[in-house]
């Protein structure tokens, strides 16, 4: 199952382990179990604090717990967790073999604290990126507190339980078998949604500190270059954001970064955050950004507010809050939002193995989307506004070669249909002929490009162009002094990563130039 690199790198890090436990099979007599069972053999090679039962008595086959002896750690994989849930598996082998995890001392005690019991079910991908935070976040929770046991389920080998709970987006999480949230969620944020009173206590604890010289709101490639090159003046340097990582989370490949030829969105992001952290930063999780109230006098301070009640002062800003999925706007998009309607074909297209469905937009994203997804689904159906795709030669070239794809120009989608429960249809206006026709499908993926996340600056001083970016300098600067501004949510052309980091930088730059000057 496992090549002898992977058996080599999996077997040092068994090497951390420093308590015996048990992995717990429930297998029967399929191709998949008989799959699962070399996994685990494999494992159980590399080390001999681990021992391999198959006496499992679980009714989701083929799935394994892991228990350290005569006692239930609450871990439990329903499926084979390769793809990017190996990473998972390895952690959690570790962690109940008795190796810390990175989380601080102050999380791992409020875990520790939760009352009332909590059985997390988490239906995931093997290709969605976003869902070991989740696996690995609720893993975590329940090694730590025994009140709390978690299921991760691979949801294309569980399709009846996908069908029955009408799961049609990943990751969607249960708690007792009621939904709990879906899509990628942090430890911190899954923790503040159980623990009722942690988000006031954050929030008066973050009110409570004291002005910084600049504060960055914002976490993805221009706020962290903001942030990394704002501490290396050696001043007071904060970075409050919604999630660290931004759009660039949900990115899967990333062949355009000078220097790298391929890495994944997930990856960067940790890479950033490891960077940031490399630093005196203050980094605060969970704040989105509600409200922005300038210094009175040049030279004050300026003040935000957050979701959470959290108000926060600077005398510098980088506002790096990013740009997120445009919407279509048509009646049923909402409706039928995780139902049918979808921004991530990587995470999601496993859901829809063998149906029909549509890409919404002839970008490159959306290109790439329909490449994807072709290659899963039964039939994909790619509708473009105008009278050609704007993706890339290459990429038109691959798509029109796949026999499982049309395409569709001059279209404009007016309506999502369903059944009330999930969507089972597209209605789009021929702009050639103005003839209106419906087409039946199971997954609608928009991938239309992004809209600045500038709404909570709509009543603010900070001037803004009419499609809601903020307009900025040479220098980076609004028209506020001493706020500045970079990466997706400003005029700035070309929505790239590289980009971003570079006006992150440079306002970060001229934030301190400003100060000095202040």
């Amino acid at each position: 199952m496992l090549d002898a690199n992977l058996k080599n790198q999996l077997k040092a890090y068994l090497e951390k382990v420093t308590q015996p436990f048990e992995i717990v099979a429930s297998l029967d007599d399929g191709a998949k179990s008989r799959e699962l069972l070399g996994l685990l053999e494999d494992i159980n090679g590399l080390s001999d604090k681990i021992t391999l039962k198959t006496d499992g008595q679980d009714s989701r086959t083929p799935s394994f717990a892991l228990n350290r002896s005569g006692e239930e750690t609450g871990v439990v994989f329903a499926g084979i967790p390769m793809g990017h849930e190996f990473t998972s598996l390895v952690l959690a082998l570790l962690q109940v073999g008795g190796h810390p995890p990175k989380a601080s001392d102050e999380v791992l005690n409020q875990i520790k604290a939760l009352e009332g019991e909590m059985l997390f079910e988490t239906y995931y991908s093997l290709s969605c990126q976003n869902c070991p935070d989740v696996v690995q976040a609720l893993n975590l929770m329940a090694i730590f507190n025994p009140n709390i046991r978690h299921v991760a389920i691979d949801g294309a080998l569980f399709q009846d339980e996908v069908e029955a709970r009408e799961i049609m987006s990943v990751p969607s999480i249960y708690l007792n078998g009621k939904p709990f949230d879906q899509g990628r969620m942090t430890l911190e944020k899954i923790l503040a949604k159980v623990d009722t009173g942690a988000a006031d206590r954050e929030a008066k604890k973050l009110s409570e500190k004291a002005a910084f010289d600049t504060l960055v709101i914002g976490g993805g490639p221009a706020g962290a270059a903001a942030a990394i090159y704002s501490a290396r003046k050696g001043i007071n340097t904060g970075v409050a954001a919604e999630r660290f990582g931004g759009q660039v989370s949900d990115t899967m490949g990333i062949e355009n970064f000078i220097s790298v030829t391929h890495t994944e969105g997930p990856k960067l992001v940790s890479a950033l955050e490891e960077h940031v952290k490399e630093y005196d930063v203050d980094v605060m999780n969970l704040q989105r950004a509600t409200a922005f109230k300038a210094a009175e006098t040049e030279g004050g301070l300026h003040e935000v507010t957050f979701e959470s009640g959290a108000k926060l002062k600077s005398k510098s800003l980088v506002l790096a809050t990013g740009a997120r999925w445009r919407e279509m706007n048509v009646p049923g998009e909402q409706q039928y939002r995780n139902k049918g309607v979808a921004y991530c074909p990587h995470c999601d297209g496993p859901l829809f193995k063998g149906k029909r469905v549509a890409v919404i937009g002839g970008g490159n994203s959306g290109v790439e989307a329909a490449i994807d997804l072709a290659g899963i689904v039964g039939h994909v159906t790619l509708f473009e506004f105008m009278g050609e795709m704007r993706a890339d030669a290459v990429l038109q070239k691959k798509l029109k070669s796949l026999p499982n794809v049309d395409i569709i120009l001059n279209a404009q989608t007016t309506e999502v249909t369903g059944d009330g429960s999930r969507v089972n249809g597209l209605t789009y206006k021929d702009r050639n002929t103005d003839e209106v026709k419906n087409i039946a499908l199971e997954g609608i993926f928009v991938q239309i490009g992004l809209v600045p996340n500038t709404e909570w600056l709509k009543d603010s001083p900070i001037e803004m162009s009419p499609r809601g970016e903020i307009i900025v300098d040479a220098h980076g600067m609004t028209s506020v002094p001493g706020v500045f501004a970079a990466g997706d949510v400003t005029t700035v052309p070309y929505k790239q990563i590289i980009i971003a980091m570079g006006e992150g930088a440079k306002a970060s730059l001229g934030a301190f130039d400003y100060l000095i000057r202040n």
